[in-house]
């Protein structure tokens, strides 16, 4: 399993993958502006969002990589909506393709998206924010053991409801203590 952001040369790939996985990933995400453009769809408009996550990179406010097995890419997960100052947070979100799941990816491209935003980025702290009813996310969270903040009741539109998530969250205090194990289990 290799991460690598996402180029205009991969669409083809990210369509097909995406096509495939409709209902497994229409359930999770928010639904599309009846006016925007799907970059499902759309060549020009999946080259704009992978110009909009490189812009994010320069400017240290998101990090987005598509998450490959071998030369196959089977799903993404970003780093989004970094804050800085005080704070130095940012936000973790994943999908894999059904036909992945359950195989040890996600955990892993957690762990590597972990390492790299504690011990790159410098950031304090990620969050995993997930419907309670989405086993298959939680069950990426818990099988790192990483802390249950709570409910955040109406948390995010999800697919046209405002939904209630659970917050998960590792800060860098945590991942200094639990890297080597974490590295051990999860990367080879």
């Amino acid at each position: 399993m290799g991460l690598r952001p996402l180029t205009p040369d991969d669409f083809g790939s990210w369509k097909a993958v995406r096509r495939h996985n409709v209902e497994w990933l229409e359930l999770w995400e928010p639904r599309r502006s009846p006016d925007g453009t799907d970059p499902v769809g759309d060549r020009r408009a999946f080259g704009m969002r992978c110009s909009a996550r490189d812009r994010e990179r320069e400017l240290g406010t998101g990090w987005g990589f598509g998450i490959f097995l071998g030369p196959a890419l089977i799903g993404e997960i970003n780093l989004s909506n970094v804050v800085r100052g005080a704070f130095q947070n940012a936000h973790v979100g994943y999908w894999v393709d059904r036909d992945h799941a359950g195989r040890g990816y996600t955990p892993e491209a957690l762990v590597v998206v972990a390492r790299f935003a504690f011990e790159t980025v410098g950031l304090h702290r990620l969050q995993v924010s997930i419907v309670p009813r989405n086993r298959s996310s939680r069950r990426v969270v818990e099988k790192l053991d990483l802390r249950c903040e709570g409910l955040a009741e109406r948390y995010l539109e999800i697919n046209g409801v405002w939904e209630d998530h659970l917050r998960y969250a590792i800060t860098v205090e945590e991942w200094r203590s639990r890297a080597r194990e974490l590295s051990a289990d999860w990367l080879d």
